[in-house]
């Protein structure tokens, strides 16, 4: 004879002993090996004349490339990074003249993010940490 699939239900709370004598109760759950009360645990608190190291500003670079046009590249430098025609003009031919230009700066997220952006748009981007080759 076949018996149904029944789901185990909690019927009963059976207790144990710990290492320690404490009685823990569990539930017909677990298998009497899992405790059901939390134990405490002790957090090591930082002293206090630790301090966050400040995170350095990083600079996003456009580099120069065969293959997009300069109206194009001051185009996307005004809309990404709402530069006004003259600045894009001048950060393009920058780029177009010694082969790079720095366009933004900030926090490595902030930069990470607009490396993406220029990728996005077609423009060979990286970022470095401000100073490092300037």
């Amino acid at each position: 004879m076949v018996r149904p699939f029944r789901l185990a239900r909690p019927t009963h709370f059976a207790r144990h002993r710990r290492g320690d004598g404490a009685v823990v109760g569990t539930s017909s759950w677990h298998n009497g090996s899992v405790p059901t009360t939390l134990e405490p645990t002790r957090v090591a608190e930082p002293a206090a004349d630790e301090r966050v190291a400040e995170d350095h500003p990083w600079i996003v670079l456009v580099w120069n490339d065969p293959v997009n046009l300069m109206s194009y590249v001051t185009f996307v430098l005004q809309k990404l990074f709402g530069y006004s025609l003259e600045k894009a003009t001048e950060l393009m031919l920058d780029v177009h003249n010694k082969g790079r230009a720095v366009v933004a700066n900030g926090t490595r997220e902030q930069a990470e993010m607009h490396v993406f952006r220029l990728h996005e748009h077609g423009l060979w981007a990286t970022m470095e940490k401000d100073g490092v080759d300037e």
